[in-house]
């Protein structure tokens, strides 16, 4: 793919999950999408269709790194670390997709009827692994005996509520944006009261 296809292609998605967050699927037309990007609606349909295959892109854009954040839970044996760097990566997720994550939020809610199959067929795999390696390591006595999938659903929510409610989080914070150090201390805050709120060990005590 050439650098100018590429460039198009993303600046396009972009500008739809922008639209797509704030107006909703069935709202948002091509035609905005394209006037928002400031290209010519033409443009819009040669790199994509339908606006069912943007929307797919758009969802793409946050599901594909969703699936790539629980790596460390996956790989890692130390549960502190493993924490640590997935809810670091799930709030960097919130920081550099704010409106794709929006996007994904109104469809699970919506009853995920567009994501697609594979997507969710993978998605639920990934919380099924989430799940049995918390447990393992309450088996291990690495964690306390907590319920693994509400440990993991507060993980969800502490960190994608920065993307899906920052109008809300920017307006208490009394800023237009949150900038690098308050994700850095909202991980930092997070990932303590994970590991003291639940007694997370490392492997390694």
């Amino acid at each position: 793919m050439s650098r100018i296809r590429e460039k198009n292609q993303q600046l396009i998605i972009e500008v739809a999950s922008e639209q797509f967050a704030i107006n909703g699927y069935a709202a948002t037309k091509m035609v905005d999408i394209a006037k928002a990007a400031n290209i010519p609606k033409p443009n819009v349909f040669y790199y994509f269709s339908s606006k069912d295959k943007l929307y797919y892109a758009v969802l793409e854009m946050v599901t594909q790194p969703l699936l790539e954040a629980s790596r460390p839970i996956e790989h890692l044996d130390n549960p502190v670390e493993a924490l640590t760097q997935y809810i670091q990566t799930k709030l960097r997720i919130s920081r550099d997709y704010p409106y794709a994550s929006k996007v994904f939020a109104n469809e699970v809610m919506s009853g995920a009827k567009v994501l697609p199959l594979e997507v969710g067929e993978e998605l639920f795999k990934q919380s099924q692994m989430i799940i049995d390696k918390f447990t393992s390591w309450s088996e291990k006595g690495l964690m306390d005996p907590v319920p693994p999938q509400h440990l993991m659903f507060t993980i969800w929510a502490a960190t994608q509520t920065y993307a899906d409610f920052s109008w809300q989080i920017c307006n208490v914070m009394e800023k237009e944006t949150l900038d690098t150090e308050d994700y850095a201390d909202a991980a930092e805050f997070l990932t303590q009261l994970v590991i003291k709120g639940c007694g997370v060990k490392s492997a390694t005590e």
